[in-house]
């Protein structure tokens, strides 16, 4: 199997794309990753749609063999990539040859990383999906985190990319251990006084050391309910803000329960989450109320920007009109390649892109 192998799994790295939905009913957690805009990012970078599988480092990352040559991009938060020892740049598409090393260092800002792997992980799709489901030990490699000596192939790695020169963003920063939640109100926020409404959006609340990828309990000012924090069990969101009868709020995250009987007095918004999913235990929340339509608003405009610099990525670059882009493989088996029109070109050689002016009548490679 020809992709990486796991020299040592880390804290918790598990498999996960954009989760598996449609089977909430049955009790199947939707699960995916914690951080969609970092892990959509990564996939973006490396030429695959935004919805392919990764792996995601929780806090202290693994190490991981690469047995066949690649594009990787990691994104999220800053745990210290190396590659063969060396300081990997983050948010950028990087071609990995086989017999290299990436490894972690440590925990410099935020708390998950994403790896994304061009042409995606040969693992199987499982109702719909590659996520890992750790509780019911489905999906993803074996339904478990990784660990030493796991194998994993690619499904269809490239050692070349468009615009692959143009495959960097600046990498978000997430050293603010102080930050605001935007949230649309409900559905339950009728069970709340109004004291305890204006507690929720106007104190600040701790994450405390019970947070995991099913939910985010923080502590702090109690809110205030009208008659106890039960319901009739109801359906659950990713972001979901539960207060029981305690009085402090539990934000449901990835791998949530499909159903739960705690009143909900508000859900994150889901540009805003991943901003919770890089938080750790000490770090302070605010909540910030919008209107669903500024939610939707928010939602669409980064999806178009994803989709911008997707289609941005893809794109043949053209150096000249009426010309034709010729690809020059190092490793190619032919004895000759030549053409004669003079012109502009793009060459590529080894993976990277030159733009040639050819003045002479004719040029040739030969393969040395």
């Amino acid at each position: 199997m020809m992709g990486i192998k796991i020299a040592s799994g880390g804290f918790l790295t598990t498999i996960q794309d954009m989760g598996r939905f449609g089977y909430q009913e049955t009790g199947m957690s939707v699960s995916g990753v914690m951080d969609q805009r970092s892990a959509s990012l990564a996939n973006i970078l490396v030429g695959n749609e935004e919805t392919e599988a990764v792996i995601e480092v929780t806090m202290m990352g693994p190490m991981i063999e690469f047995t066949k040559d690649n594009f990787v991009a990691v994104t999220g938060g800053d745990l210290g990539a190396k590659l063969d020892g060396k300081p990997m740049p983050r948010y950028e598409a990087v071609l990995v040859r086989a017999g290299q090393t990436l490894s972690f260092a440590g925990m410099f800002s935020g708390s998950r990383a994403y790896v994304a792997f061009a042409g995606g992980l040969a693992v199987p799709v499982i109702m719909g999906s590659k996520s890992t489901n750790l509780k019911s030990k489905l999906g993803g490699y074996e339904g478990r985190k990784l660990g030493t000596g796991d194998e994993i192939g690619f499904t269809a790695p490239r050692t070349w990319l468009p615009n692959q020169n143009k495959r960097k963003l600046e990498p978000e920063d997430f050293s603010a251990k102080e930050l605001t939640l935007r949230v649309v109100m409900g559905p339950q926020d009728d069970c709340f006084t109004e004291k305890g409404i204006h507690t929720f959006l106007h104190s600040t609340y701790t994450i405390s050391n019970e947070y995991d990828r099913m939910g985010c309990r923080m502590q702090g000012n109690i809110i205030e309910h009208k008659d106890g924090g039960d319901i009739i069990t109801d359906g659950i969101s990713f972001g979901a803000v539960q207060v029981p009868s305690h009085g402090n709020p539990i934000v449901m995250m990835a791998d949530h329960q499909t159903t739960g009987g705690y009143t909900k007095i508000a859900n994150v918004i889901s540009v805003d989450l991943p901003k919770l999913a890089q938080c750790m235990p000490g770090f302070r929340i605010h909540f910030e109320k919008v209107s669903i339509e500024q939610a939707q608003t928010l939602y669409c405009t980064q999806k178009e920007e994803w989709r911008a610099l997707q289609n941005a990525l893809a794109a043949q670059a053209e150096p000249a009109s009426d010309l034709q882009a010729v690809a020059v493989a190092a490793a190619s088996n032919e004895d000759r390649l030549s053409w004669s029109p003079q012109g502009t070109y793009r060459v590529v050689v080894n993976g990277e892109e030159f733009i040639v002016d050819l003045e002479r009548e004719s040029v040739c490679f030969r393969p040395s």
